[in-house]
């Protein structure tokens, strides 16, 4: 009897840490995107830091971007680690000059499909993929300096 009164907490801690760590956001995942790759959408401001992202990146990848200007800490192992290109999607550049970052997805129970990639060390080119590197939305940034 008493396993089973355990085993009732248990799930119920888990259900709880899990509800508790889940990211939130209202953003439409599947919303088709009509800006033509590399064309830049209106920015929105962000008052609490000033900086301004593009209307298409959603309140996740804001995130991102902040712990890329402050180098880190990031969500995922993988994150800042090389981007290949393999799809050669995104310019030619020598092995080592993109890095791939996790935009999280509200509900997915993995790393999702959502990434951004930056350019250069210190970054000086962005871009963001909804669809696991399919397509591509290029966006500018103020330079880190400017940022900080």
């Amino acid at each position: 009897m008493q396993r089973r009164h355990l085993g009732l907490l248990a799930a119920i801690v888990l259900i709880g840490l899990w509800l508790w760590t889940r990211p939130s956001g209202n953003g439409d995942l599947h919303a088709p995107v009509t800006t033509p790759a590399g064309q830049v959408s209106a920015p929105a401001a962000l008052p609490a830091t000033g900086t301004q992202y593009p209307a298409f990146l959603p309140r996740e990848a804001h995130d991102v971007l902040a712990r890329i200007a402050q180098g880190g800490p990031y969500a995922h192992r993988q994150d800042g680690s090389v981007f290949q290109n393999r799809e050669k999607r995104l310019p030619a550049q020598p092995r080592g000059y993109y890095r791939e970052y996790t935009v999280e997805t509200p509900g997915s129970d993995d790393r999702g499909a959502r990434r951004i990639i930056t350019g250069g060390d210190p970054p000086v080119e962005y871009w963001y993929t909804q669809d696991h590197y399919r397509s591509f939305r290029r966006f500018e940034l103020p330079p880190l300096e400017t940022r900080r």
